[in-house]
């Protein structure tokens, strides 16, 4: 493990996303090509919130796994020593499992890890918690892309 940690900025030169779906704000306990732990600070602003049980607001469950792909596309691109060159995009989700609410105040931490590698293809297993409460987990796979020209 390194003593890295990626703040929102250094994220930023990793992923293409950007507010409001940059789900994740920072990046620690970084192994690299192995796992890393990502962090988001749930907050009431979210925009999701207006409209996702207004009466009780709710983080979607579908965000979380996104904030855990985006995790695992973070330690990625870092792992592979790239920027932004390169997308990771969403293949197979599976398994996943919603145990309790995301709340506006929630701190989630969100360990993944590498299950297995085959060429671009990165399959990984992700745990949120909220707290030390386990708030949902799931297998995920991605596939790494070349940067799309947009220009061209």
């Amino acid at each position: 493990m390194t003593d890295t940690v990626l703040d929102v900025e250094q994220i930023k030169k990793l992923l293409p996303h950007r507010a409001p779906m940059l789900l994740v704000e920072k990046l620690a306990e970084i192994v690299p090509g192995e796992s890393a732990t990502g962090y988001k600070a749930v907050s009431i602003n979210e925009p999701w919130f207006q409209g996702h049980f207004p009466e009780r607001a709710v983080m979607p469950g579908v965000l979380i796994v996104e904030a855990l792909a985006q995790t695992a596309g973070a330690l990625v691109m870092y792992s592979q020593g790239t920027s932004a060159a390169g997308v990771v995009y969403f293949m197979t989700i599976e398994k996943a499992r919603f145990r309790k609410p995301v709340e506006p105040g929630d701190l989630l931490r969100m360990p993944v890890k590498l299950v297995r590698r085959r060429g671009p293809v990165w399959k990984f297993e992700g745990k949120a918690y909220a707290g030390d409460t386990l708030v949902a987990e799931a297998e995920f796979s991605a596939m790494i892309s070349a940067a799309v020209d947009k220009a061209g």
